[in-house]
């Protein structure tokens, strides 16, 4: 009798638009992890679309975020992900016992060019690609 694999850990990105850092970092996760990961982003206050120079910066890497659309956090998105991951949005986030939270301290990309995007982004690869080995070790 061979056992079933885990179900694939379940990651949620927050940040108060929805539009730039989790929208990013949702991105990254998709393109690194595939189908080991579900990955889920909302923001506290989301905007209407997702940041241009935030999915030109990440169109430059291959990773298509354009179509992405901004989703208000709800409680049942935080209780159905095992990693909460706050970009900012402060007290807006709902805790629940027996998740993993982790906040990330990024510059907001909101009215910045792609050229300003760009170390953000790369700080967001290198904090997924992190969070990445953690979930597989576990």
């Amino acid at each position: 009798m061979t056992a079933t694999p885990p179900p694939p850990a379940s990651v949620l990105f927050v940040c108060v638009h929805n539009a730039g850092r989790s929208q990013m970092a949702a991105g990254f996760l998709r393109h690194l992890a595939g189908d080991r990961v579900e990955v889920r982003s909302a923001g506290s206050l989301p905007g209407d679309r997702v940041n241009p120079s935030a999915a030109a910066a990440m169109a430059e890497l291959g990773i298509d975020i354009a179509d992405q659309r901004p989703k208000v956090l709800t409680t049942e998105a935080v209780q159905d992900s095992d990693y909460v991951i706050t970009m900012g949005c402060g007290d807006a986030c709902p805790v629940f016992p027996g998740k993993k939270y982790l906040d990330w301290a990024l510059e907001d990309p909101a009215g910045k060019g792609v050229e300003a995007v760009r170390p953000i982004r790369d700080e967001i690869r290198t904090r997924v690609e992190a969070l990445i080995a953690e979930i597989d070790a576990r």
